[in-house]
C-alpha cells in the first residue's frame, strides 16, 4: 500500500512540475514547446489546407508574443497520432493541443455530437452566433468538465462526393453507402435509406477509391485536400446552402492550460480568439474553391436548393434531433438552446 501511495505522489509531482517550474529565479517564465496535432494535410506557407495553415499561424503569433517562451511543433496528417485518439489524448493530457472536430468525441460525450449535427446549422453566421449565445457557454462549461478549452471557434461547411448519382435529395441516397462523418449524420442517412459506414475523413479517398463507399460526406476543405475529385463522378457543393456545418476548433488541455502562468493563458487565448475571422474566410473560401477544383476535374457540380435542403431538415429533425434529444434531460436542453439561435 505505501509503494503504491508512493507512485500516485510521483505521478502527480510530474503533472505538477509544468506550474512548479514555468518560473525562473527572475519571474520569467522559462520556454516550453507544445504538441498541436490534427489529422488534415500539411501546408507550405499561404498554400494547402487552412486548418494546418491555422495551427501554424496560432504557433507562430504565439512564440512572437511570448519572445519564445511558448514554442511549438504541429503534426499534420495524424502524424503524432491517429484521428481518434486525439480528443481523448487531450482531455488526459498526453496530448497539448489539437485541431479536432469535437463530435468525434460524441461517443464518450453525447451532447458533443449536437456539433456537427445536419441542418441544425445552416449558416457561418449562425454557428459563430453559438459562441455567445447559452448553447456555446453550455459547451464551454462541458468541455472544461472534462479536460478540454477551446481556444479558437472553427465552424466548416462541407458537400457530399459520390462515386453514382449526383447527392441532392435524401431519396438519392437510398441503397449506396454513405460516410456521414458523425452518429447523428448517419442516423439521417440511414433514415434515408442508405446504409453508413464510420471512419475518419483522412481514410476516404481509399474507401471511395475501392467501392467500400459510394458517397463520402465532409468539409469542403477536406473534399479538396485529400483529392476525393479524383474517385467520384459528383459533388454537390455548399455555396447553395448546405445540411452540413461541422465545429473543428483549436483545443487546449486544461492540465496544461492550468499549469501555464496567467500571462500565457491570456495569450493563448488572445491569439486564439484574434484568428477566428480568418478562419471563417478561409472556410468560406475554400467552399467556392471546392467547386473550381471539382468542375476542372470534370465531376458534374451541383448545388441545393430551398426545397431540397428542407427534405434534409424534415428527415434528420425526425431521426437525429429526435434520438439526440431523448437520450437525456441534458441533451433535450441543449438542441432547444441550439434552434434558438438563429444566423
Amino acid at each position: 500500500m505505501k509503494s503504491s501511495i508512493s507512485r500516485r505522489a510521483a505521478v502527480t509531482g510530474l503533472l505538477a512540475a509544468p506550474a512548479v517550474i514555468g518560473f525562473s529565479r527572475l519571474g520569467r517564465a522559462e520556454a516550453r514547446t507544445l504538441n498541436i496535432s490534427h489529422q488534415f494535410p500539411g501546408s507550405n506557407g499561404d498554400t494547402g489546407d487552412f486548418r494546418d495553415q491555422l495551427c501554424k499561424r496560432f504557433a507562430a503569433e504565439v512564440t512572437k508574443r511570448s519572445n519564445g517562451e511558448l514554442a511549438f511543433n504541429v503534426y499534420p496528417n495524424s502524424s503524432l497520432m491517429k484521428t481518434f485518439a486525439q480528443f481523448s489524448a487531450i482531455r488526459k493530457g498526453a496530448l497539448d493541443m489539437g485541431l479536432v472536430p469535437t463530435a468525434y468525441a460524441g461517443g464518450d460525450i453525447h451532447e458533443l455530437n449536437m456539433t456537427f449535427m445536419p441542418a441544425l446549422v445552416s449558416s457561418y453566421a449562425q454557428g459563430m452566433a453559438w459562441k455567445t449565445a447559452p448553447i456555446g457557454q453550455e459547451i464551454t462549461k462541458l468541455l472544461e468538465a472534462k479536460g478540454v478549452k477551446i481556444l479558437t471557434w472553427v465552424w466548416q461547411s462541407g458537400g457530399i462526393a459520390s462515386r453514382t448519382v449526383p447527392i441532392l435529395q435524401p431519396s438519392d441516397v437510398n441503397g449506396l453507402k454513405v460516410r456521414g462523418g458523425s452518429r447523428e449524420m448517419d442516423t439521417m442517412f440511414k433514415a434515408a435509406g442508405a446504409t453508413v459506414t464510420t471512419m475518419p475523413s483522412n481514410e476516404l479517398y481509399i474507401a471511395m477509391q475501392t467501392g467500400t463507399v459510394d458517397v463520402g460526406v465532409t468539409s469542403s476543405t477536406s473534399l479538396i485536400s485529400f483529392r476525393l475529385e479524383e474517385t467520384c463522378k459528383a459533388m454537390t457543393g455548399a455555396t447553395g446552402g448546405s445540411f452540413f456545418f461541422i465545429f473543428e476548433p483549436i483545443l487546449i488541455s486544461k492540465l496544461v492550460f492550468d499549469a501555464l502562468p496567467p500571462a500565457q493563458q491570456k495569450l493563448l487565448l488572445t491569439v486564439g480568439e484574434e484568428l477566428e475571422p480568418w478562419a471563417l474566410a478561409k472556410a468560406q473560401a475554400d467552399d467556392v474553391e471546392l467547386n473550381k477544383v471539382y468542375e476542372k476535374a470534370g465531376v458534374k457540380v451541383n448545388q441545393f436548393n430551398a426545397e431540397q435542403l428542407g427534405k434534409w431538415r424534415e428527415v434528420a429533425a425526425r431521426s437525429s434531433w429526435k434520438e439526440f434529444a431523448e437520450k437525456s434531460e441534458q441533451a433535450a436542453r441543449f438542441l432547444k438552446m441550439a434552434e434558438a439561435v438563429t444566423g
